[in-house]
């Protein structure tokens, strides 16, 4: 139990894991603000700018994954998730307060350096003080903390969000309906922050501290020794898998909803409402993951989710070409979270967090974190021009394509982890020169 109680093992990780909490519900909020601030801030005609409002936090994330394994390596995992909580603290009041456009997208990069920060660290953290045989749980544990928020986000954003058709409910969206969405992150940010203060800090981290000089030295590698040969397989599985996350398309659901729903035929009130049913089914298949996890192992779940996300998007591609609407769309956008909730989403940050060794897991994880926070951008600044040119059934035909070719990767690639220790995966996975 790496020195823990049981007890308190499943404290720490709770704790950590509220760094999810508010990766979710910052990512995902802007969703529901967005025809609001677009109106308020007068950008609703200019695609330019609704990408910058829409990518800003995502040059966030790039920018703390990209410092956060180095800085986790140096400084250790609990002054970083610290430091995260203050970074949401400090976004979420910033967000709602600023009338100015450029202060709006700087309250929303420095949520995303929070978001970076937290989505590097949160699952290394857990995956270092968990026993092995419940290493798996733990860490979707952060999945399911990621997915309450994205719920919490949506319920939020329907409660505060009035009806577009009444003059006077429309003046309260414009002008304080989308604020009260970001200051709504302020509650959970400052109570992560102060439960932050009773966690320990991570004993690999503690024991690689401690060690002699050689060991020391070890502790500091960095990107060029993470490059090295006998690293090489490892590195492009973790690579593959944290693009394929995001290039699945799956996430495109949770930024452009309005545009998928009012296109399958909803109006702005049945968006909503189609917005917290996926957010209710992401919830409830991630809880199914966490019992699968151990059960099924990491490895036919993530081929489950690539197989069954490339027949999933295959059909509603066909959906949208045959111009069905209704019912039937919904399904299959709940069909398509419910797969990813239950595969991709909480596995990702598992393996991620188990199958690099320790010389440079904090590295590796900043590194795969930048990668997945690059396909995320990608992913969420195409998805516009894509719709635009090739139709919503050529996009998802696009996805479907995406998810064969890295099912066959992964069965090609991907090991199985469950139930052995980090000290074991390390030996199976990283051959000498």
């Amino acid at each position: 139990m790496q020195g823990f109680s049981k007890g308190f093992t499943y404290f720490i990780c709770a704790v950590s894991a509220m760094g999810g909490l508010l990766f979710g519900y910052d990512w995902v909020v802007i969703g529901g603000a967005k025809p609001f601030y677009e109106l308020y801030f007068g950008i609703a005609d200019s695609p330019l700018l609704q990408g910058v409002a829409m990518t800003t936090a995502l040059v966030g994330c790039l920018m703390g994954a990209m410092v956060a394994g180095a800085a986790a390596d140096k400084y250790g995992r609990k002054p970083l998730l610290m430091l995260s909580a203050v970074l949401f603290t400090v976004s979420a009041i910033g967000t709602g307060l600023f009338n100015d456009f450029t202060l709006f997208n700087i309250a929303r990069f420095v949520g995303g350096v929070g978001i970076g920060v937290a989505s590097a660290l949160a699952p290394m953290y857990i995956a270092e003080v968990s026993p092995a045989a419940i290493r798996g749980r733990m860490v979707s544990l952060n999945q399911m903390t990621i997915v309450l928020g994205i719920l919490s986000a949506q319920v939020v954003n329907m409660l505060l969000a009035r009806d577009t058709t009444v003059a006077e409910s429309q003046a309260w969206n414009l002008e304080w309906g989308w604020r009260w969405m970001f200051w709504a992150e302020t509650l959970p940010a400052a109570l992560f922050l102060v439960m932050s203060f009773f966690i320990p800090e991570s004993p690999v981290f503690l024991r690689l501290k401690d060690a002699n000089e050689s060991h020391r030295t070890e502790r500091e590698g960095g990107l060029k020794e993470l490059f090295q040969k006998k690293y090489g397989k490892v590195v492009l599985l973790g690579l593959v898998i944290a693009v394929f996350q995001q290039w699945c398309g799956t996430n495109v659901i949770f930024n452009y909803a309005q545009e998928i729903f009012v296109g399958a035929g909803f109006d702005v009130n049945g968006m909503f409402i189609n917005i917290v049913i996926t957010g209710i089914a992401n919830v409830a298949f991630t809880f199914v993951a966490l019992y699968t996890i151990e059960k099924w192992g990491r490895r036919t779940l993530i081929l489950i989710g690539a197989g069954g996300l490339g027949l999933i998007y295959l059909i509603l591609g066909t959906c949208y070409f045959l111009q069905m609407t209704g019912v039937m769309m919904v399904v299959l956008v709940v069909a398509a979270i419910s797969v990813y909730a239950m595969t991709l989403g909480p596995v990702t940050w598992t393996l991620l967090a188990e199958v690099f060794p320790h010389r440079v897991r904090g590295i590796a994880m900043a590194t795969c974190t930048f990668a997945l926070w690059v396909g995320c951008c990608t992913l969420t600044f195409s998805f516009p021009s894509m719709n635009a040119a090739l139709g919503s059934s050529g996009t998802f035909w696009i996805y479907s394509g995406i998810c064969i070719c890295a099912f066959i990767f992964l069965m090609r690639n991907c090991p199985e982890t469950k139930g052995k220790s980090l000290e074991e995966l390390e030996k199976e996975l990283i051959k000498s020169e």
